[in-house]
């Protein structure tokens, strides 16, 4: 997750775009704070899928076989 004050500095920048008062160099700090939260969010749902299981209502593993193999080469590593 985004350090807490990034975050609201991330949303303070937004909020000064929406009144239409971001110098260049906010809309430069307001570009790299949404590329580090981007790329933080982006791990953590691919975390989130490749741990995730599908079960059918019989009970039955249909989880994807590209996700099968994702996980066994990260047991193997």
């Amino acid at each position: 997750m985004l350090e807490p004050t990034k975050m609201q500095r991330l949303n303070e920048l937004a909020k000064k775009k929406k009144a239409g008062n971001l110098t260049p160099a906010e809309t430069k700090e307001q570009e790299t704070l949404r590329k580090e939260y981007l790329a933080i969010f982006r791990t953590g749902m691919k975390e989130t899928i490749e741990n995730t299981k599908i079960i059918d209502p019989e009970g039955n593993d249909v989880t994807p076989e590209k996700l099968k193999v994702i996980r066994e080469k990260k047991v193997v590593q």
